[in-house]
C-alpha cells in the first residue's frame, strides 16, 4: 500500500523500528497507546514484548489490514487521535504512549497528548518520532531561537529527552528531513495547577517574540483588564526582557499575578 500524502505518511523501516522499540524498552506488564501505527512496523515488536497495545489509526485501510493480522494483545481503533475518546479505550493508569507522528500534524498531536496527560497518573511516558526541527522545539530551553510555546507546554507536564536520531533513509518514502525520537517522562514532573491565564499568556507573548515583554504582553493584560507594568512589577519580572528569555517558573508567576483581581 502506497503512502498517502494527505495523512503525512512515512513508514518506518523494520530495522529502525527494532532500534526504536529497544529504546522504548517495553515489558510484558506495560499497556501501550500507539498513535498512528501505519503498516505496523512498531506495532508488531511492541505487541510481542508488551502486555497490551491499543493502536489508533486514521487510515481505515491500514487499520483494517493491521486488525486482520490478529496480533496477540493488540486492539486496533480506527479514527483520528485528535478526536478520539481516550477514556473509552479502557487504558489503565500508567499507560505508555508510542508513535511515529505524521509530520503535518505532529504539533497538534503533542498538544493533545499533553492535555490528556494533565490527568494525574494517566500516562507514564510517551516516546514519539518527530521531524528533527519539531524535536528541537520540544527540547529547547530559555534563550534559544527554538524556545517557544511547545517547549514551555511540554516543560510544565513532562521531562523531555532525545533518544535517537533517524536519517531520512529510515523511512519509506524517504522524507526530506532528519527525524528524532523523543521521550516525554510524565512521572518526572509533579503536575501543577496552572492559572487559566497561563496558556493565553504564553501564546500571546510569543506571537510578538521580537518585542520586549512589556509590549508583547500588553494585549493579554488588556484582555484581563490589568495594567502590564503593574503585573510585571508584582511578578518581579523585568518588562525590558524578550519573551524567549523567560523560564517556565517566571511565566507561571506572571500568569498567577495576571489572574488576580486588580
Amino acid at each position: 500500500m502506497r503512502a498517502r500524502k494527505r495523512f503525512g505518511q512515512h513508514f518506518l523501516e523494520a530495522a529502525w523500528a527494532r532500534k526504536v522499540v529497544d529504546a522504548i524498552a517495553p515489558s510484558d506488564e506495560d499497556t501501550f497507546l500507539e498513535i498512528g501505527p501505519g503498516r505496523g512496523a512498531l506495532t508488531r515488536p511492541l505487541a510481542s514484548r508488551a502486555g497490551r497495545v491499543v493502536a489508533v489509526e486514521l487510515d481505515r485501510d491500514l487499520a483494517a489490514d493491521l486488525d486482520a493480522e490478529h496480533l496477540g494483545g493488540l486492539t486496533v481503533v480506527p479514527g483520528d487521535f485528535l478526536e478520539a475518546n481516550v477514556d473509552a479505550l479502557g487504558l489503565p493508569p500508567g499507560t505508555r504512549v508510542a508513535g511515529n507522528l505524521p509530520y503535518n500534524v505532529s504539533s497538534p498531536i503533542l498538544i493533545r497528548l499533553l492535555e490528556l496527560a494533565a490527568v494525574p497518573g494517566r500516562f507514564r511516558d510517551a516516546t514519539v518520532m518527530l521531524q528533527k526541527e519539531v524535536a528541537d522545539r520540544v527540547l529547547a530551553g530559555p534563550g534559544g531561537r527554538d524556545y517557544g510555546p511547545l517547549a514551555i507546554f511540554v516543560a510544565v507536564a513532562a521531562k523531555p529527552s532525545r533518544l535517537l536520531t533517524l536519517p531520512p533513509g529510515a523511512f519509506r518514502p524517504m522524507p526530506e528531513v532528519t527525524s528524532a525520537v523523543v521521550r516525554l517522562d510524565f512521572t518526572a514532573i509533579r503536575p501543577a495547577s496552572l492559572p487559566a491565564t497561563f496558556g493565553p499568556l504564553v501564546r500571546g507573548i510569543f506571537t510578538m517574540r521580537r518585542k520586549v515583554l512589556a509590549n508583547a504582553m500588553a494585549p493579554v493584560a488588556a484582555a484581563a483588564n490589568r495594567d502590564t507594568a503593574a503585573v510585571l512589577e508584582a511578578a518581579g519580572v523585568d518588562g525590558r526582557r524578550r519573551p524567549e528569555t523567560l523560564a517556565v517558573d517566571e511565566l507561571v508567576r506572571v500568569a498567577e499575578v495576571l489572574e488576580q483581581p486588580d
